[in-house]
């Protein structure tokens, strides 16, 4: 992870083209939405950078990967990718989309809640409609999984693992553009939330956090 905090690293220039056809013409749209995602206000303990985005999902995508850090330790990380399709998408009911994977690591008295994945989604839905954004067609999946060590590595402490992955449609503003910067926003929220961190002063102070614990880097 790149040592800023709460905002992208040097190797972020030039990487607003990344995803398109070679020999392609960026859109405007795409390329200010891009420009919007690096003018987004996050958490100081997020740490982001832009990475290689998918090449098949959508004529244009950008990349970002981002973790909790405390210390030397992350405590949740994720990917979120921005794609868009000038010609429009019937499934996606736009021209932009934003898909994400975040994960984290779970102690274990609240990995055996029952009710952790319903709650793990309203986190993401939560951090959305907490900044007031309009989305739509929101569809994905929360994944709990265990591990168990032995012989060699009796040592350690069985381990958790919650994996989000999501989609939605951020509704198009001025100029057919998204506010992905906010979008960008409540995505750190959710990341922080995951990591056990107190709500931020934008989003819902009713909303109850899990205790700190461990996070596995992005591969």
């Amino acid at each position: 992870m790149a040592p800023a905090q709460g905002q992208f690293s040097d190797h972020s220039e030039g990487a607003d083209t990344e995803g398109s056809g070679e020999g392609e013409l960026v859109p405007p749209a795409f390329r200010s939405a891009v420009e919007g995602l690096r003018s987004a206000q996050l958490r100081p303990e997020l740490e982001v950078e832009p990475t290689r985005p998918p090449q098949r999902l959508a004529p244009h995508a950008y990349a970002l990967e981002a973790a909790v850090v405390d210390g030397d330790e992350d405590l949740a990380d994720g990917r979120l990718v921005l794609l868009h399709d000038p010609s429009g998408h019937d499934a996606w009911k736009g021209t932009f989309r934003l898909v994400t994977l975040v994960r984290a690591e779970l102690e274990p008295e609240m990995a055996a809640d029952p009710l952790l994945p319903e709650v793990c989604w309203t986190w993401l839905t939560g951090a959305l409609d907490a900044r007031g954004l309009a989305y739509g067609e929101a569809g994905g999946t929360v994944t709990r999984a265990g591990s168990h060590y032995f012989g060699a590595l009796s040592a350690r402490r069985p381990a958790t693992q919650i994996e989000i992955r999501a989609s939605w449609t951020p509704r198009e503003g001025r100029g057919g553009v998204p506010d992905v910067a906010a979008h960008l926003a409540a995505w750190g929220d959710l990341l922080c939330q995951l990591a056990g961190l107190p709500p931020s002063e934008s989003a819902d102070a009713a909303v109850v956090t899990l205790p700190q614990r461990r996070g596995p880097q992005v591969s």
